[in-house]
């Protein structure tokens, strides 16, 4: 995926269609010169809906499409013939796209599955015909009811990514040098922190043709739960991964002491994050001897680990292997 196509956030003004208007017809046939009320009901006016697309990724195709609108339903007729509804507007997205409201800044819904449908923006309702409103004292009735007017407003569209594993890391850890030597993805790799600037997924191979969903999240900086640094715009990717792997480079001063840090920004994040499966990667792992690795080993949390390093592909099967078993648990 090349990173200038993900886009993970979006602003889309949408419009419903108006509700088409009751009709107020009186039924005139030649040998009925004064028949009853016959006015039709409106139609309603076109849904703006959501529909969860698979084959999606980003939502790049809505980044220069921020207005959207639905058309109006048909007003109602004699004979009580019902106007047609007005056509609503699908929009495509990729599965894990949440749906926010800009002002309460609350989840009105999330698309979690292929085909799945949410209307973002209901159209407005058509206004019932004057046939409704007859009654034994008001057998003529010359009104109806107008079409109920649509809706317009602003929308937050987020993604999350829907992955298997999320890497997890301070900036420069290794993560994208990780996910480009197991997979076939291509992130932006160089030796500063905060390469990466947006997530970028890559499928990784395994044994006998099965494979994982790999997701290189940007670097996580203490104070990230708080907005600093990239902060919450890629915590919340983290948050659809099955297993967490935490990547510390080996030369890292205090690796125990960085694990406790990314640990504490999830857990400010979101505490349901600390639920999930941990893996330990200790990176750039090639120049360590072993007298070196067990002082390392002598202090590590206590979760799964393993030395790797991604430019020399030391231990990289095993990795997978040690991933791959943690998924079929």
């Amino acid at each position: 995926m090349a990173s200038d196509n993900f886009v993970d956030y979006v602003t889309i003004h949408c419009k419903s269609g108006n509700g088409g208007g009751g009709s107020r017809h009186m039924r005139r046939e030649k040998y009925i010169p004064k028949g009853g009320p016959d006015g039709g009901d409106g139609g309603r006016g076109g849904h703006v809906i959501l529909r969860g697309n698979e084959q999606m990724w980003t939502l790049l195709h809505l980044k220069y499409k921020k207005h959207i609108k639905a058309t109006h339903g048909v007003h109602g007729s004699g004979n009580l013939k019902t106007g047609a509804e007005g056509e609503d507007v699908y929009i495509d997205v990729p599965l894990g796209t949440i749906a926010r409201d800009p002002e309460t800044k609350e989840i009105l819904f999330e698309i979690s599955e292929n085909g799945q449908e949410e209307i973002l923006m209901r159209g407005g309702r058509g206004g019932k015909g004057n046939n409704h409103f007859k009654s034994s004292t008001n057998r003529t009735p010359d009104y109806a009811q107008p079409g109920e007017e649509g809706r317009e407003g602003w929308r937050i569209l987020e993604l999350k990514i829907l992955a298997d594993v999320g890497l997890v890391g301070f900036p420069n850890a290794g993560k994208s040098t990780l996910l480009a030597s197991i997979s076939a993805a291509k992130p932006e790799i160089a030796d500063y922190a905060f390469t990466t600037l947006r997530p970028n997924l890559g499928i990784v191979n395994y044994r006998d043709n099965r494979s994982f969903v790999m997701a290189d999240i940007p670097g996580i900086i203490e104070g990230a739960h708080e907005g600093k640094g990239l902060g919450l715009r890629f915590l919340r990717h983290i948050e659809r991964n099955s297993i967490l792997l935490f990547m510390i480079p080996a030369d890292s001063e205090d690796i125990h002491k960085e694990y406790k840090i990314l640990l504490n920004e999830l857990n400010q994040f979101n505490p349901e994050l600390l639920d999930k499966n941990r893996l330990l990667a200790i990176t750039k792992s090639d120049m360590l001897d072993d007298e070196l690795k067990q002082e390392i080993l002598n202090d590590l949390p206590n979760i799964p680990h393993i030395f790797i390093s991604a430019v020399s592909n030391y231990n990289l099967e095993e990795l997978k292997d040690m991933i791959w078993k943690e998924l079929m648990h």
